[in-house]
């Protein structure tokens, strides 16, 4: 397996990282530079923390060691008005949402998955509120995103295992991009993990995208890094770069692991097909 020990780990933004993403169409970052300490906002990040022990399997891929729960938002930029919008009844999740990514998941294309949403307790958490703000500061310097509603994904996502045996892979295990808008920004935040091994993040060009990281040019590869301390992230400009998660497996201590991360997505509101 190919290597990269100059990118490995690679560290988190010394610039702002507004200024960071309009560059170089990523930006890695740690909690406080955010703005964010974790022990000050313990309660909220436990409720968050919470609600990651409750979520249910990808109904879509029940035995990928996957959960998720998935809601969307609308963002007015003219008011600051951010409204949650309500998700389809649905029998067995209470209420679901519409969750299209076109053909840009190469394990779905063309499929409106709908997840269950998240809960309805969880939207009115002060980290949380905060967190989807200081993401849309990061995209609105994008005049697409200036003057029309903006559309904003949240995605709770765990990756768990329990023994050996098990690997947990996110969707899809290969670079990708999530596509849609070119002002779609994609936004990380990881509420924690526990004795796992793997997950590390690979940043590449956008040729990358249905490609292993391993199986691309040094030079195509921008950044590698694995996340380890709670709401510390990372952000893309979905169309100049390509992405991807490696999967996870159990760690080495005693007991199940799991990988679990807030992703905020952000991309100009409109119809679909």
């Amino acid at each position: 397996m190919k290597k990269f020990p100059t990118l490995h780990d690679t560290p988190p933004v010394t610039e702002g990282i507004t200024s960071t993403l309009r560059r170089q169409g990523y930006a890695r970052y740690r909690a406080e530079d955010i703005g964010l300490h974790p022990d000050e906002h313990s309660g909220d990040l436990a409720q968050i923390d919470e609600a990651f022990a409750h979520l249910p399997p990808d109904p879509y891929a029940p035995h990928t060691h996957r959960y998720r729960r998935y809601s969307h938002a609308v963002y007015l930029p003219w008011t600051g008005q951010l409204t949650f919008t309500p998700g389809a009844p649905d029998a067995t999740y209470g209420s679901v949402t519409e969750f299209w990514q076109d053909d840009h998941n190469p394990e779905y294309p063309g499929v409106r998955r709908r997840l269950p949403d998240i809960p309805a307790a969880l939207r009115g958490n002060p980290l949380l509120l905060r967190l989807i703000r200081t993401d849309l500061d990061h995209a609105t310097w994008l005049e697409d995103l200036q003057r029309t509603p903006v559309y904003v994904g949240v995605h709770l996502l765990k990756l768990a295992v329990h023994d050996s045996t098990d690997e947990a892979v996110s969707s899809p295990n290969c670079l990708h991009q999530d596509g849609g808008s070119h002002a779609t920004f994609t936004f990380a935040h990881l509420i924690g993990c526990t004795n796992i091994r793997g997950g590390e993040n690979t940043i590449a060009d956008p040729e990358g995208v249905g490609r292993q990281p391993d199986d691309l040019p040094r030079t195509a590869v921008r950044a590698r890094f694995t996340l380890t301390e709670p709401l510390d992230g990372y952000a893309v400009h979905d169309h100049r770069v390509s992405h991807h998660v490696a999967p996870v497996r159990l760690g080495d201590r005693p007991g199940p692991g799991d990988r679990r991360i807030l992703i905020i997505g952000v991309a100009p509101y409109g119809p679909r097909p």
